[in-house]
Order: C-alpha cells, then structure tokens, then sequence
C-alpha cells in the first residue's frame, strides 16, 4: 500500500504493480495502461486463463486454485467478468487508487482479491489483459492448505458486505428480494422435506404426495430466485470509467 501512496503523493497518474518473482514481463505495461488511458478501464489486471496451450506451463496444484479462487472472488467482488484474481500483475489510475481504502486491504495473498471487492464498491470497471506466465524453479509460499479456511471467510465477509452496500444500502431493486425470498424458500423446503424424509424412514410409511409437493415446491423456486439475482448481479457489473472528473463529480466521491 506504500507504493500506492507514494505513487498517488507524487502525482503519478497511472500506478503500475509488478511483483518480484520474475513471472511478469515488463514489456506488457503498454497493454495494461492502454485501456486506462483510452477510458475504457480504470483498473487493469493480468489473466493467465486465455491461452490454453501457454496455460499448460502452469502447475497443476496452481491451475485448480487459481480456479476455484476465481469462482469465489466472481460472487465476493461482483466481477462476474474476471478470471485469475491473484494475478499481482495490475494497473490503476492515480484518481480511483485514492479513494481506496488503503488501511482496510487485506495484506499478502489475499491483497489483489480484497482490492477488487474495494473497487466494486466504488463502482470501477475492471478489465483483464491476456498475459503468459513465466514459471521456473521457484517454489511457491502459498499452501493452499492453510489459506483455503482463511480466504473462505474472506471471501463469505466480502460476500455478505458488497450485498449489502449494493442491494440494501445504497439501493433497493427486484433483486434486493429475490435473494432472501429465495433463500427462505429453499431452507424451509430442505428443512421440511429433510424432516419429514427422516421421520417416514423411522415409521416405514411412505410420504404422502402432498408433503413431497410441500418440500420440493419451496426449494425449486428458491433456486429460481436466488438464480435471477445472480443474473441480476453478472448484468450490473461496473461499466462506466470513474477516473473522468465529470464521473468522479457525479458520483460524490470528490
């Protein structure tokens, strides 16, 4: 984060972020900056997921945690767009870094993931930059056995905070109730049938077609709701600039 600053305190306007492991080329920096320079982005990030015959160079432990940490970040930070959100090979304009919440970022692996959730909140546009990963004899510090409890909370808090802050706080659409509609729904019907499922296994009668009708209905219409939010949220992804000064007004961060 003191690069950040220091960049921000220098009047950098663009902040380019290259981790020391020799992974990343130096030559990408024009791809990274052009899209914030042409306004289509205010953030830019590396993905290593585009080119599947460089992809075989990453290891394969690599692969499946890249994966699911993807799929996880897709719902905490509301970027239903990206992939390879560890990927520390990133760019940002000067204006929108200074509005992150530098004291609040998580720290280490969990860095680039946290600052993503960050910038939803904000309301920046994201875009990811193909790049190829560079991989030698180094070996990785990140076990994913001892993250994997860490970052799942993680991920849960931002879940549950970007939730609120987009569909409660700060604004209150369809969606605001086919979540929670949906989630009462398909609790009350596991819980029902569960019970019931349960309790005609301890007498031997068979459940009457009406309770079987009674647990199933609520669950599949849980699931219709709370997949309408999720379409709901992938179509509200972040899609205009904030580093132009007339968005920046607009929206009250200045």
């Amino acid at each position: 984060m003191k690069g950040y600053q220091a960049a921000i305190e220098a009047g950098d306007e663009i902040i380019v972020k290259v981790d020391g492991d020799g992974q990343m080329d130096p030559r990408l920096i024009p791809d990274f900056i052009a899209p914030i320079i042409a306004g289509e982005a205010d953030y830019t990030k590396g993905n290593r997921f585009f080119d599947l015959e460089t992809l075989r160079a990453m290891p394969g432990k690599r692969l499946f945690g890249n994966a699911v940490l993807s799929f996880m970040t897709k719902f905490s930070s509301g970027y239903w767009d990206l992939f390879d959100p560890t990927n520390g090979y990133t760019a940002i304009h000067a204006r929108v870094a200074e509005h992150l919440p530098f004291d609040k970022i998580s720290e280490r692996y969990f860095f680039e993931t946290d600052i993503l959730f960050r910038l939803n909140l904000i309301g920046a546009v994201v875009v990811d930059v193909p790049m190829d990963a560079r991989y030698a004899d180094e070996v990785s510090n990140l076990k994913i056995s001892k993250i994997v409890g860490e970052f799942s909370l993680k991920h849960l808090r931002n879940s549950m905070k970007r939730i609120f802050y987009n569909y409660y706080l700060r604004n209150f659409s369809i969606a605001s109730l086919e979540l929670p509609i949906g989630l009462l729904l398909f609790t009350f019907g596991v819980i029902y049938g569960a019970s019931h499922w349960i309790g005609a296994g301890v007498s031997g009668e068979a459940a009457p077609a009406g309770t079987v009708m009674l647990a199933a209905l609520p669950v599949l219409i849980g699931i219709q709701l709370i997949l309408a939010f999720i379409g709901y949220d992938i179509s509200h992804v972040p899609q205009k600039t904030l580093h132009k000064a007339s968005l920046l007004k607009k929206r009250g961060i200045q």
